[in-house]
């Protein structure tokens, strides 16, 4: 794991002031510190194209996705699934809820 907090596998790049256009803010806002999931290029692409907010975003869907499915990211099917919904949440048509998933109610 990188000193910094960040993911265990992920290359470092910059160490600050890496700003990129999100593709979900449609905005400049600042980038994310190191390329996630190195050595695939949907890692790069989100290094490029997504901000730091964004993939906090992606986060906390991923983790929704991950128990209403019961993924075991230790399986290849469930990596290549969230890597599917990953891909589609920032630059398809956006990640599809699974079926019969309701909200939690908020206070």
């Amino acid at each position: 794991m990188s000193s910094d907090g960040g993911h265990p596998g992920a290359a470092h790049v910059e160490p600050a002031g890496h700003s990129v256009f999100c593709v979900k803010f449609q905005k400049q806002m600042p980038g994310l510190s190191e390329v996630p999931f190195e050595g695939h290029p949907l890692g790069r692409k989100i290094y490029e194209n997504v901000s730091k907010e964004g993939w906090g975003m992606w986060i906390e869907h991923m983790k929704m996705i991950m128990n209403e499915y019961r993924l075991n990211l230790g399986t290849q099917e469930a990596q290549e699934l969230i890597i599917k919904q990953m891909d589609d949440y920032f630059f398809g048509d956006g990640s599809a809820l699974p079926a019969g998933y309701v909200p939690e109610k908020t206070k």
